[in-house]
């Protein structure tokens, strides 16, 4: 699971369902919006988690405390033998997950727009800098799956978004 912010409930039922089992819980940020269900799925599952350790401060913005794996930038966490997620680290504390075709952009990168920088830690500056290792570090036209709104792609954010005209 990526971010799973939505109730624990529904995850459970998915997984269920679908005769999955979760093993890997991997986290963009620790927003409370992104990190909602992490503990009782940690709980009922078992499952690892990965947070960068600055972000498990167990404050009202960012709750979560307990990560099981800290994020190294450029690692490759490998879910099964098909599925791995590549990390792209960024200035903003935050992480982009790469994995096949698609890129969790979770804060970082949105369907025409950019996370925020007026929450505490924020900054315009180190804003800018995510985005420009994001852009050199995912050259091939992925889909966009950002923590808000719309689904977009790589190639349309590059020539339509304008925090991403360097």
């Amino acid at each position: 699971a990526v971010d799973p912010a939505a109730g624990a409930q529904e995850y459970l039922r998915l997984l269920e369902q679908e005769g999955a089992r979760l093993t890997h819980i991997l986290l963009t940020h620790g927003h409370y919006d992104h990190v909602g269900a992490v503990e009782e799925l940690q709980r009922k599952t078992g499952a690892k988690v990965w947070l960068a350790p600055q972000d498990a401060c167990g404050g009202e913005l960012f709750p979560f405390t307990t990560p099981d794996n800290a994020y190294a930038d450029g690692e490759e966490i490998r879910v099964d033998t098909d599925l791995a997620f590549r990390v792209i680290a960024s200035p903003a504390k935050s992480v982009c997950l790469l994995c096949g075709g698609l890129l969790f952009s979770g804060d970082t990168l949105f369907a025409g727009d950019v996370g925020r920088t007026d929450l505490p830690g924020g900054s315009w500056d180190t804003l800018r800098e995510s985005l420009k290792k994001l852009c050199a570090a995912v050259t091939e036209n992925v889909q966009v799956l950002p923590g808000h709104e719309e689904f977009s792609t790589m190639d349309w954010e590059r020539a339509n978004n304008r925090y991403l005209q360097f």
